[in-house]
């Protein structure tokens, strides 16, 4: 080999090297498909904080809009090099597949599952003064009340085909009474209507539900958790109303899909041992969440069968978005 080939080799080595250690310091971003300062995205900060040590640095990135599914495009587009990974939730994984006619994404294929993050119970709130007007204090007592007032009672919701919404007519299906679906722009909208006395009760995010409940201006008839949550004892599950109800708040870590094994596993490592971490737990505590650590492969089965479960409700429901 001449000089001149010794060099070139030489400059294409140096070239290869500095671009592989320009990748290693590379930072993670971390997309999060919400706007900021909601639950999804303060336990992606916090969590962000917590793997510096082990990935270097994580940078988040709100990306909102339709529904989450602008920010989960983001990531299903982007390069499966362990470089750009996100939030997977209830609504972008496992309803929203169902709820829009058509998306940019599909929610089976598209992405490698890292580990689930969190469940936040939702709660079946009512407002405090109806339900004491109307001698309301329990599910059961809801129900004989819409069962003898067909339509007489509504519930909020953050939206046509919203966890809220869904859930509501559930317990209208399986309970078999008639109360009127009342949308609104949001969760927070929802809520605001709901302690204004425009509708009656919500199915609610405890994360968001839970200042209101301690405040006395809700009352708690039931959390959507099969089992009675330890976020809000003494209240009990929806589930011994109605057997096997269970609409709760989850969402968790995925990469684009095609991201290699050996990247998700080291990801997964970093990830699970945070969310384990009892500093980690003491501020999810604060949210109203559950760590929720998981494999990979266990990630992907929830999400199979919380999509397979959403299917069959948002059909039932009646709900679409164009």
């Amino acid at each position: 080999m001449n000089r001149r080939n010794i060099l070139l080799s030489s400059v294409a080595l140096a070239a290869a090297m500095a671009s592989s250690m320009a990748a290693a310091d590379q930072p993670i971003r971390l997309v999060v498909p919400y706007a900021p300062g909601g639950p999804l995205d303060v336990t992606a900060r916090i969590l962000a904080e917590r793997v510096r040590d082990t990935l270097g640095t994580v940078i988040v990135e709100n990306k909102p809009g339709a529904g989450g599914n602008i920010g989960v495009d983001a990531i299903a587009k982007s390069a499966p090099d362990g470089k750009t990974i996100g939030l997977a939730a209830v609504a972008t994984h496992a309803i929203n597949p169902w709820l829009f006619k058509k998306l940019p994404y599909d929610a089976a294929k598209d992405f490698s599952a890292i580990t689930q993050m969190v469940r936040v119970p939702n709660v079946l709130v009512m407002n405090a003064s109806k339900a004491e007007k109307l001698n309301i204090r329990s599910v059961a007592d809801l129900v004989a009340y819409a069962k003898s007032n067909p339509g007489a009672l509504s519930y909020g919701s953050g939206g046509n085909g919203s966890a809220g919404h869904l859930a509501g007519e559930t317990i209208n299906q399986g309970m078999g009474i008639m109360t009127v679906h009342i949308p609104y722009r949001g969760a927070s909208p929802a809520q605001l209507a709901l302690l204004a006395g425009e509708v009656d009760f919500n199915i609610d995010n405890l994360a968001a539900a839970s200042p209101n409940i301690k405040s006395g201006k809700l009352k708690a008839l039931a959390v959507t958790t099969e089992q009675e949550s330890a976020l809000l004892p003494g209240v009990p599950p929806l589930s011994k109303t109605l057997k096997g109800f269970a609409i709760d708040t989850w969402w968790g870590l995925v990469a684009p899909a095609g991201t290699p094994d050996d990247v998700i596993q080291k990801l997964n490592q970093a990830f699970t041992a945070a969310l384990k971490d009892p500093a980690t737990k003491e501020r999810f505590a604060t949210l109203m969440a559950e760590p929720v650590p998981t494999t990979s492969q266990a990630f992907t089965s929830f999400m199979a069968a919380e999509r397979s479960k959403y299917e069959s409700i948002v059909k039932a429901s009646g709900a679409s978005v164009d």
